[in-house]
């Protein structure tokens, strides 16, 4: 077995292979930097690359050297030529080692810039979250297909030509051409032999036997060892593959009391759980319901700019998710997953219906309901009634977030890996 090693200095994909090393060695500082680096950032520019510096300290290596050797003259506590506040002489010129480019003020540190690219962040930032029960697959809208064996055909490519099958097709084809012939030429050789024991070899009737045999033989021997009809080629047809899918239902109060700097946090954390299912389906599709006292389903500039006056009743927008999942999208072909934003404002009566209608009609068709609360003062009937849903199912979760820099720890927290 032969083996061919790339020793060129600038061999195929050998960058790639580097990078990944260095992003292997270095995953703790990088992972440090990323961490900083979304905390400056806007969620809507979350899905991009990023340049980080890692101090150069943390990029040295161990390594052997000569000790300085000869005559050296080391400055000790204590010693009688200088004493706590003299000022030390400047080196001479090239006497002084150093490198690189420092801070201007003298106190920094220099530092190695690594431009990570969209992909690579992306994984750093999800690196620590993972979806619950991501099992269910099912054949896209457009799905991708794969060549798969379909049995055989008569006509086809040569390249694709079946030997085997060919041959046991030509075996049966000649046994059942040549069976009418060879029984009938079984009959006249016993008949032959009947009339050759019986001494009328040389009879009549002998020779016409004779001459049927020799017709016999003929019609056996013309059937053809293999015929065109005889070939079967390997047939491949197109097969769609199964491919992951998933819905997010993005449910929003828009009553008077969510203002906008309440539906600009909703907004940032729903995009933040785009993002999240990005990374773990194929295929996602989005659902915007809005509600007040009224349900409706809207596109995403509807779902953010309108703002209603009036009360709030959180059902109705649970009904028609509801209703959307059994109309559109069943749970035993889709990935279902749902986040719902509140100020926690509901009617009092209504919330038991919330209650209610999670338990038992939502909760068992959805992979995951994720519910926060923007700057709720103190907790309402909503918040205390769905405190008894996270009780009784482990699909459900609850967080509150009281300004954007609660946005991604909460996120975390509703998707962190479960230990086990």
């Amino acid at each position: 077995m032969s083996q061919l090693v790339d020793r060129r200095l600038s061999g195929k994909n050998r960058s790639a292979v580097n990078r990944q090393r260095f992003l292997r060695r270095f995953k703790g500082q990088i992972r440090k930097a990323v961490t900083e680096a979304v905390s400056g950032r806007k969620v809507a520019d979350l899905e991009r690359g990023e340049k980080i510096s890692i101090p150069s300290k943390d990029l040295s290596e161990p390594i052997f050297h000569h000790g300085p050797g000869g005559r050296r003259n080391i400055v000790h506590p204590g010693n009688q030529e200088f004493v706590g506040g003299d000022r030390v002489d400047r080196p001479e010129a090239g006497a002084g080692s150093g490198g690189g480019k420092g801070s201007p003020d003298g106190e920094g540190m220099d530092e190695f810039v690594f431009e990570l690219s969209k992909e690579e962040f992306m994984e750093f930032f999800f690196q620590d979250l993972a979806l619950p029960d991501l099992v269910k697959k099912q054949l896209a809208a457009v799905p991708e297909v794969k060549r798969a064996r379909a049995g055989f055909v008569s006509q086809g490519n040569p390249s694709n030509l079946h030997v085997v099958r060919s041959m046991k097709q030509a075996i049966g084809r000649r046994l059942t051409m040549a069976s009418g012939p060879r029984e009938a030429l079984r009959e006249a050789e016993e008949a032959l032999e009947g009339l050759i024991a019986q001494g009328l070899g040389a009879s009549p009737e002998a020779d016409e036997l004779r001459e049927a045999i020799a017709t016999l033989k003929a019609r056996i021997a013309a059937v053809p060892f293999i015929d065109t009809w005889d070939l079967r080629y390997a047939n491949r047809v197109d097969q769609p593959t199964p491919s992951s899918q998933a819905v997010m239902f993005c449910l929003l109060d828009v009553s008077g009391s969510m203002d906008e700097n309440r539906k600009n946090i909703a907004k940032r954390f729903f995009m933040l759980l785009y993002l999240f299912l990005t990374k773990s389906y194929e295929r996602i599709e989005l659902v915007f319901i809005r509600h007040h006292t009224v349900a409706s389903e809207v596109d995403e500039e509807n779902f953010f700019s309108a703002r209603e006056s009036g009360g709030t009743v959180v059902s109705s927008a649970l009904e028609l998710m509801r209703e959307i999942i059994l109309d559109r999208y069943p749970s035993a072909a889709w990935n279902i997953y749902a986040a719902q934003a509140s100020d926690g404002d509901n009617w009092e009566q209504d919330s038991l219906r919330c209650r209610e209608l999670l338990t038992h009609s939502i909760l068992p068709l959805v992979q995951y309901f994720a519910y926060v609360e923007i700057e709720a003062r103190e907790p309402q009937s909503l918040w205390r009634e769905y405190e008894l849903v996270r009780a009784s199912s482990p699909r459900f979760a609850m967080q509150r977030i009281l300004g954007l820099e609660d946005i991604y720890p909460v996120f975390r927290e509703l998707f962190s890996k479960k230990v086990t």
